[in-house]
């Protein structure tokens, strides 16, 4: 790691040698130096000494190589990163003002403003990745599921596997009894909604929740309950869950310890779906505007040198540091370097399963939030039915795309990124279909989308 404090000493060092060799034209000064040593263009900085939260997962990279390759330090900001115990302690304590800013699933920012939960005023000016989320099964589940899987000439189960295969598998359970118990990382988690997606799909309903009821679990053919990420695989292996949606490396490392099977991948549930954000508060960014920038422009330049193919082995090494994931650099690869393992051995190419830079991951588009709130109305996280408008009106108060292209084109004038890489657009993505079951999704008509499932809420136009 490129430590700021090195580089000014030997900024200093060369300038005093340089004048000690006497004549004018041999003279330097430190500024000059500093210029040709970075691009960077720094702003004038409210807070340097920045804490950062994070959970342990593959998709906290953005922050990691920050940090790591200096892109923090290029800004004149003095960061430390920090991993969280849970998702609620990373709300909580960015809310607090404990940290600055965090790692953050997607729908923490949008319930806090959604009414959904603790309620706060956060904001986020960047995406910190596509994808990087699966569903693993137990091994005994998976041996049920299995006859149900069509199989292609290999001999290899076809993929994407929908929820159809684990249908009979879920009334085998109920029959003898036994309730069908799954994980999810967190109530506004994109895993919880990406598990329920998947399950009602098929027409298992995954529960509902009310104002009066927040375990949403009414009316479940699967009983969904919090686990934090990096216990999953043990509660998993305890019996105490038979299958759990969750980032990597824990879908990896299952298959890595042999106690389970990731059977579906969440690019394959929404192709190149919003999984995780970058959260500060909005006053923090209101007193603070120029080192929310700085912020944003460092990790952008991070997603940009981890979406480079030849950067992943260096990504993974960083990854796999005590400080930062902790998982075995064997587990992290098996993900990162553009493969996804699902059954022990049967290991497929998905270049695209993280994704930190391609296809505008880092932008905050306006219509990836509104499909949270689509989620939360769905399955009664907002009790009640909100007029169309609210939902953009709601997510333009949290995503800030106008911080994001303020970092963007400096990046641009240094010649950090081209221009193309620079979005035009009102921060809605075209309707797409690009999901397991085929759903139309327009971020322009939340309420027309809300209602075309069969299962969840429903509400008049």
């Amino acid at each position: 790691m490129k430590s700021l404090l090195t580089k000014s000493t030997w900024i200093l060092s060369l300038g005093l040698l340089l004048g000690a060799c006497g004549g004018k034209e041999k003279k330097a000064s430190t500024e000059e130096i500093a210029t040709e040593t970075s691009k960077t263009k720094t702003l004038d900085i409210e807070k340097p000494q920045l804490t950062f939260g994070f959970i342990k997962l593959t998709d906290m990279a953005p922050l990691a190589i920050a940090k790591e390759k200096g892109f923090f330090e290029d800004e004149g900001l003095f960061v430390s990163v920090e991993a969280q115990s849970n998702w609620k302690n990373v709300l909580d304590r960015v809310i607090d003002g404990q940290l600055d800013g965090s790692h953050m699933l997607a729908g923490q920012p949008i319930a806090a403003g959604a009414g959904f939960g603790r309620q706060a005023e956060l904001v986020t000016a960047y995406s910190m990745d596509l994808n990087g989320n699966a569903i693993t099964v137990s091994n005994d589940v998976w041996s049920k599921m299995k006859p149900n899987v069509p199989k292609g000439a290999d001999g290899k189960p076809v993929h994407p596997i929908k929820a159809d295969a684990l249908k009979p598998v879920i009334t085998e359970y109920k029959n003898k009894g036994n309730a069908f118990k799954m994980g999810m990382v967190f109530p506004v988690s994109t895993h919880n909604y990406e598990i329920r997606y998947w399950l009602a799909a098929a027409g298992i309903n995954p529960g509902m929740y009310t104002a009066d009821n927040v375990q949403g679990q009414i009316g479940a053919d699967v009983l969904l309950s919090v686990t934090p990420p990096p216990q999953m695989p043990a509660t998993l292996e305890a019996g105490t869950i038979y299958g759990y949606c969750v980032g990597e490396p824990w879908n990896q490392q299952a298959v890595f310890k042999g106690i389970g099977v990731p059977v579906v991948t969440n690019y394959d549930i929404w192709k190149n779906n919003p999984e995780k954000v970058f959260v500060m508060t909005k006053k923090f960014v209101e007193e603070n505007p120029n080192t929310a920038i700085a912020v944003t422009k460092a990790l952008i330049r991070a997603g940009k040198w981890l979406d480079e193919p030849s950067n992943r082995a260096e990504a993974v090494k960083i990854l796999s540091m005590p400080q930062y994931v902790g998982a075995d650099e064997v587990v992290l690869a098996n993900s990162m370097t553009g493969t996804f393992e699902f059954e022990k051995g049967d290991k497929r190419a998905m270049p695209d399963f993280n994704v930190f830079y391609k296809y505008n991951a880092t932008y905050p588009f306006y219509s990836d939030g509104i499909w949270f709130l689509t989620q939360m109305r769905r399955w009664g996280q907002i009790p009640n039915a909100k007029p169309e408008g609210w939902y953009a009106e709601t997510i333009k108060k949290i995503y800030r795309p106008d911080i994001w292209k303020k970092a963007a084109d400096l990046l641009v004038a240094e010649g950090q990124i081209p221009a193309s890489d620079v979005p035009s657009t009102d921060g809605f993505k075209p309707a797409t279909t690009d999901f397991i079951d085929g759903t139309k999704y327009d971020a322009k008509d939340p309420i027309g989308y809300i209602n075309s499932f069969s299962i969840g809420n429903k509400d008049k136009k």
